[in-house]
């Protein structure tokens, strides 16, 4: 409670000053004016079995943290953060599936997540991180091909989500990842740009240099503009960072 309430309750009596802090309480929680709520230990373990499989790409990990993930979200519909991480989830069960060659799979995973971070974009639309990863995901169906006009169709669509991004946090490494694989995947004459993806990758390494992914993303630029001891130099830190990321060692074997 704020120092300046007990200072003015002290000069009561005891009986009384119990009885204005339970009112002053009641007050503050009524206008959303409480200390940080304790965490929650189902969250925190759902999120160590996403950091497991992000970092793996196995199946048991992600669907584990799926299944927890779901549970939160039918217990606190109201938690767009639930419905984020969900959509995380499902997003790494899409680079799982299609890493073993099974696109039906990612596609309803793709769906899934989707789904899932509109949902939670819907409950907190200001939330730069989730823009970011609903532009990934529509850059998901691109590459997959999902229907004859996927490019026309989505590609607006990841343009948007990521200005809204930035709109949000300018300072966001989440979203300049995000616009990064944006420049790097899209053809030219849509805006694609090898720099400028290169040039994002470093800025979110800059922000964030303890991700792993960040480090994969700039390392397969640089191989893409043709700095090859560039590339290895980013993806030896990403194994360093992580020497378990199954992302990391797919992409250096390519």
């Amino acid at each position: 409670m704020p120092q300046f309430i007990r200072r003015s309750v002290s000069r009561f009596t005891r009986p009384n000053r119990i009885a204005i802090l339970l009112l002053v309480l009641v007050c503050l929680r009524a206008i959303g004016w409480t200390q940080t709520p304790p965490a929650d230990p189902d969250f925190e373990a759902a999120l160590r079995l996403l950091e497991e499989g992000r970092t793996t790409l196995e199946d048991k990990s992600l669907s584990d943290a799926r299944a927890a993930l779901t549970r939160l979200t039918q217990q606190h519909p109201e938690n767009g953060q639930y419905f984020y991480q969900l959509a995380r989830a499902n997003h790494y069960r899409v680079e799982a599936y299609a890493a073993h060659g099974d696109n039906k799979s990612a596609e309803r995973a793709l769906e899934e997540a989707i789904t899932n971070v509109q949902q939670s974009l819907k409950l907190n639309e200001k939330s730069a991180e989730a823009h970011s990863l609903l532009a990934d995901l529509y850059g998901r169906k691109i590459s997959f091909g999902i229907g004859m006009f996927a490019g026309p169709k989505y590609g607006p669509k990841v343009q948007a989500e990521n200005r809204r991004a930035f709109e949000l946090d300018a300072n966001n490494s989440v979203a300049f990842a995000s616009r990064g694989r944006q420049y790097l995947e899209s053809p030219k004459m849509f805006g694609g740009d090898v720099d400028k993806a290169i040039a994002d990758f470093r800025k979110a390494i800059q922000i964030d240099a303890k991700s792993d992914e960040n480090f994969v993303w700039l390392a397969l630029a640089l191989r893409k503009k043709g700095d090859n001891a560039g590339a290895d130099q980013a993806m030896g830190e990403a194994l360093r960072l992580s020497p378990r990321n199954a992302f990391a060692r797919q992409a250096a074997k390519k």
